[in-house]
């Protein structure tokens, strides 16, 4: 199953080290292949170096591509993770 959904990054610092830590924590008992979308940049959610190099500002818009078997599980955790900012 491949899904995709568009967030926005509320953090005000935007995607710096502790979120995406939060996200590559979150990510590593998934299955599915998780990439995020910006500027024409496809990177892979797993690696938190690719998060950071994107660069991604508070009010950013990502696009979230989520391919496997726990796809759906995946994607509504990290839409959630990014709805509340990560905790910040």
């Amino acid at each position: 199953m491949k899904l995709t959904c568009k967030v926005k990054v509320k953090n005000a610092l935007g995607l710096h080290t502790r979120p995406a830590a939060a996200i590559v924590k979150l990510l590593q008992p998934r299955k599915s292949s998780v990439h995020f979308m910006y500027k024409n940049e496809k990177i892979n959610a797993r690696s938190i170096m690719s998060i950071l190099i994107l660069a991604a500002k508070k009010n950013t818009q990502l696009e979230i591509v989520v391919e496997g078997e726990d796809a759906e599980l995946t994607m509504s955790q990290l839409v959630m993770a990014f709805d509340q900012g990560f905790g910040e």
